[in-house]
Parts: C-alpha cells; sequence; structure tokens
C-alpha cells in the first residue's frame, strides 16, 4: 500500500486514539510497524511503504506525540519493543 493524503484523510487527527510502534522479526532485519487506531478501526503501516515519512510527519503533531519513538523501538534488535507513541485516554 501507497501512504497518500487521501489515506492520511481517512484519519482525522481528533479521530485518532492511539499510535502504536512496534518492530516484526523479518529474519534477516526488522521492519517498523505502527498500528493507528481510529474510529474502532486499526490501521497497520509499516516503514517500507511510500509515504512513511508522510505518515509520520502528519502523526507527529498530535497532542504529546512521543518523539523519541524510534529510539524507543529500534533497540534491542530483533525485540518486539512496542512503544506507544499517543493515547487519548
Amino acid at each position: 500500500m501507497t501512504i497518500t493524503p487521501s489515506i492520511l484523510a481517512q484519519l482525522p487527527l481528533p479521530d485518532i486514539d492511539a499510535v502504536v510502534f512496534y518492530k516484526r522479526d523479518e529474519i534477516i532485519t526488522d521492519l517498523i510497524c505502527c498500528d493507528v487506531k481510529a474510529a474502532g478501526r486499526v490501521w497497520t503501516f509499516h516503514e517500507e511503504e511510500k509515504g512513511w515519512e508522510d505518515l509520520i510527519t502528519y502523526l507527529a503533531v498530535l497532542p504529546d506525540f512521543r518523539t523519541d519513538w524510534y529510539e524507543a523501538v529500534v533497540k534491542p534488535p530483533f525485540a518486539a519493543s512496542e512503544t506507544i507513541a499517543f493515547n487519548r485516554r
């Protein structure tokens, strides 16, 4: 999937309840993923999708968004390292 402006438009910032980053072990490398919970639905994205940087820029304006999420997720290698970057509750 490509993360396009029309996909982001389906994720209005006031409707986002949570953003969670984690890694999937891909045997040789880790794949950084992001689950966005909004309006009763979970949208899953990963770093190899075109538009990933646009998604991160878009989400980063959420109030109290955890800007150090990347450092928290990447270490240690091959561990899940689930990190909640935003939780509206």
